[in-house]
Order: C-alpha cells, then sequence, then structure tokens
C-alpha cells in the first residue's frame, strides 16, 4: 500500500482535472465536489499498486460515480439547474493556476440545458470524449456498452448538442423532411427516400437494434449494422418498412418512433443538414428509451 500522504499529494495533483469533468458532467458544484471525495474514498479502499495509471483510473472512477448519479436524479427527478453556473466551482483547498485555467472555460448555462437532456450513458460518452478526448474503447466499460454503442451514444449527443439552438423555423424544415421520409418509407418509393438522404449520410444502430433485427431477418426486419455509410443501402433498408412507424417529439427535436403495449419500443433520431438527412440513429435499448422524453405527434 503506499504512503498515504503521497497518495494524498498524487490526488490532489489529479483533483483540477477530476473536478473539472465531474463538473461538466453534472452541471453542479455540490454534486461535482461529492463525486471527487467519492473517488478518493475508493481510492484508499484499493490497492494502490496494482494500478498502473492513477489519472485514467480516476477518471474512470469519477466518471461511474457521475454515471450513478445522473441514473439516481432520473428516479427522483431532475434537479434545478443552479444559478450561478458560470462561475467558477470553488475547491476546498487553495486555487491554483492550473485549477482555475481547467474549469474557467467549464460548461455554461446553455450547454447545460442542452445536456439534461440527455440520456445518462449519452451524458457521459459526450464528455468523456468530445471534452476530454477519452477513446471510446476506455469509456466502453464505464457505461457497460460495446464501443460501437458507446461512439453512437456519442454522435446522438454531439448532434443534440449541436442542434440545440435551432430556431422554430428549422424544426419546422426538419418535420417536413422527417414526415416525407416516413411517407416514402411506408410507400416503399426507393427514388423518393434516396432524394432525402445525404450521399455522404451515416446510420448509427444501437446493440439491441442490431441484435433484434438479426434475429427477425426472416419476418422483413430491415438489415441494420452498426454503422452503415451507403446511401442506397439505407434507403433499401428503409424502403416499405415504417408502416407502423410514426413522428414524434424526441427530447423536442422531430424524429419518429414505434408504440408497442402502450410504450416507445424503437426511436429514430434525425439529423439534417442543407435540407438532407445526414445522419439516423436507430434505438431500441430500453434504458435509452426510458430515459427519452418521447411525445408521438398527431
Amino acid at each position: 500500500m503506499a504512503d498515504k500522504d503521497w497518495l494524498a499529494e498524487r490526488f490532489q495533483e489529479n483533483r483540477p482535472h477530476l473536478r473539472a469533468v465531474a463538473y461538466r458532467i453534472l452541471g453542479s458544484n455540490g454534486e461535482a465536489d461529492d463525486a471527487v471525495q467519492e473517488a478518493w474514498l475508493r481510492l484508499t479502499r484499493s490497492d494502490t499498486q496494482a494500478i498502473e495509471n492513477l489519472g485514467g483510473w480516476l477518471t474512470t472512477v469519477v466518471a461511474r460515480v457521475c454515471l450513478d448519479m445522473l441514473r439516481s436524479r432520473k428516479t427522483r427527478g431532475e434537479e434545478p439547474l443552479q444559478e450561478n453556473v458560470l462561475e467558477i466551482p470553488q475547491n476546498s483547498h487553495a486555487p491554483n493556476p492550473a485549477d482555475e485555467a481547467l474549469l474557467a472555460d467549464s460548461v455554461g448555462s446553455a450547454l447545460l440545458v442542452v445536456l439534461r437532456t440527455l440520456t445518462p450513458a449519452e451524458r457521459i460518452a459526450f464528455v468523456l470524449h468530445d471534452l476530454f478526448n477519452l477513446p471510446f474503447g476506455e469509456i466502453a466499460p464505464i457505461v457497460g456498452r460495446s464501443e460501437a454503442a458507446v461512439r453512437q451514444l456519442a454522435s446522438r449527443a454531439r448532434r443534440r448538442v449541436q442542434g440545440g439552438g435551432e430556431r422554430r423555423e428549422d424544426e419546422e424544415k426538419k418535420r417536413e423532411i422527417v414526415s416525407a421520409f416516413l411517407t416514402a418509407s411506408r410507400e416503399g418509393n426507393f427514388d423518393a427516400l434516396l432524394q432525402l438522404l445525404d450521399p455522404e449520410i451515416r446510420l448509427y444502430a444501437d446493440d439491441t437494434t442490431v441484435k433484434m433485427t438479426a434475429a427477425n431477418q426472416g419476418k422483413g426486419a430491415p438489415p441494420f449494422q452498426s454503422e452503415m455509410g451507403d446511401n442506397r443501402a439505407i434507403a433499401e433498408a428503409f424502403k416499405g418498412r415504417a408502416v407502423g412507424a410514426q413522428l414524434a417529439l424526441i427530447n423536442g427535436s422531430v424524429g419518429t418512433t414505434w408504440i408497442g403495449g402502450g410504450k416507445p419500443r424503437l426511436a429514430f433520431l434525425f439529423s439534417i443538414e442543407n435540407g438532407k438527412i445526414a445522419e439516423i440513429n436507430v434505438v431500441m435499448d430500453p434504458e435509452d428509451l426510458e430515459a427519452m422524453r418521447i411525445e408521438p405527434l398527431a
């Protein structure tokens, strides 16, 4: 076991980074402090001699603690945003330039509002990958998903964050395009589908979708893969297969869903660029669907 004073010193060196990670994930000064403190307690109870990369180990622990806290929020209701989210969070130890530099550019209130529309797993994937450059392979065990699934989580979150400032007319145009896509899919109109898709479109399907559609190929399920980039193959996959789907607001943005037994069983999230569908995310994971706000439209 490492000397506790040495361990405490190493932890203090990592604290600014850990504090920044926790604050960006949680958007709460108090909860960020709690997450960092929990990481220290877990460190003192661990075999530190077996830890090769202390900074990476601590980041993983803080992320897992934050994920548990986000899931706990979902069960008891999201807490109101703090009024001081634009302020630099204060630590109990003396401030230092490195600490302040890391925290000075913490997410502002606008981004925090958008982050609250994401599922806990999306939030973790986006913050760790897009804000802290953590590889998808290292994020996967934190959220308990495959690397491909984490890539999709981050992509969904990124699109949502980038579209957080969409104007009303943008959403109305998006509804027109998604409605046209739904109609073309129902009618089996391959050419109309192709016209609506960007030539460089990407489709991402979560692990549940890939497994379920593979198991039901004989029943006409589309041949979805975890990632697809051929616009003709994507148009073919949707041709004649949206009979039971309907328009819906998904986390406030237009998409499509399929309802079964009174609950959403499937969600399609669309990203539009230059009047074309540039990305489609297909979600069947029950936990992710439960965490989304899905409101079917007439």
